[in-house]
C-alpha cells in the first residue's frame, strides 16, 4: 500500500502515526506531506513546523516501512497539492486528521480534510485528534 499522510503539526504526526503504526508493513510506503502556500502565507515557523511534523513521522514510522517525507510549496491549497501529489505516486489511500470545529467555521473557512474527502479518487482514512 501506498499512503499519503497530510500534516501539520508534531502532535497530528503522533495521532497519525498511532493510527499507522499497526497497519503499514514493510513492503508498504508512507509519503509523508506538509503543504504551505508559501509567500506572506507562510512564516519560517510555519516551515520549521512542518519539517517537524514530517520528521515526527519518519522517526516514528521509519524502522517499520519505507517513508519519504514531501514539504511541499507550490501556492495551492493544502487539499490541492495532497490530491496532485496522490495521483503523481498512484496512492491507495489518504490518511488525515481533523480537529473539531463549530460549524459555523466550517462553512466560513472551509477545511482541507472535506475538499479532500469530497474529492478524492482513493479512500480517506479520518483521524480524530484531540485537542491539545
Amino acid at each position: 500500500m501506498k499512503y499519503v499522510v497530510g500534516t501539520d503539526s508534531v502532535h497530528a504526526s503522533a495521532e497519525l502515526c498511532d493510527y499507522l503504526e499497526d497497519r503499514v508493513t514493510a513492503e508498504d510506503t508512507v509519503y509523508a506531506v506538509n503543504s504551505l502556500r508559501g509567500g506572506n502565507d507562510t512564516s519560517s515557523d510555519d516551515v520549521c513546523d512542518g519539517e517537524e511534523a514530517l520528521d515526527a513521522i519518519d522517526s516514528r514510522l521509519g524502522t517499520e516501512t519505507t517513508v519519504e517525507t514531501h514539504q511541499i510549496v507550490r501556492g495551492n491549497a493544502p487539499a490541492d497539492d495532497l490530491l496532485a501529489f496522490a495521483d503523481e505516486h498512484d496512492a491507495d489511500e489518504f490518511v488525515i486528521g481533523v480537529r473539531k470545529r463549530s460549524p459555523t467555521a466550517k462553512v466560513v473557512f472551509g477545511s482541507t480534510a472535506q475538499e479532500l474527502l469530497l474529492n478524492a479518487n482513493v479512500p480517506v482514512a479520518v483521524v480524530p485528534l484531540v485537542a491539545v
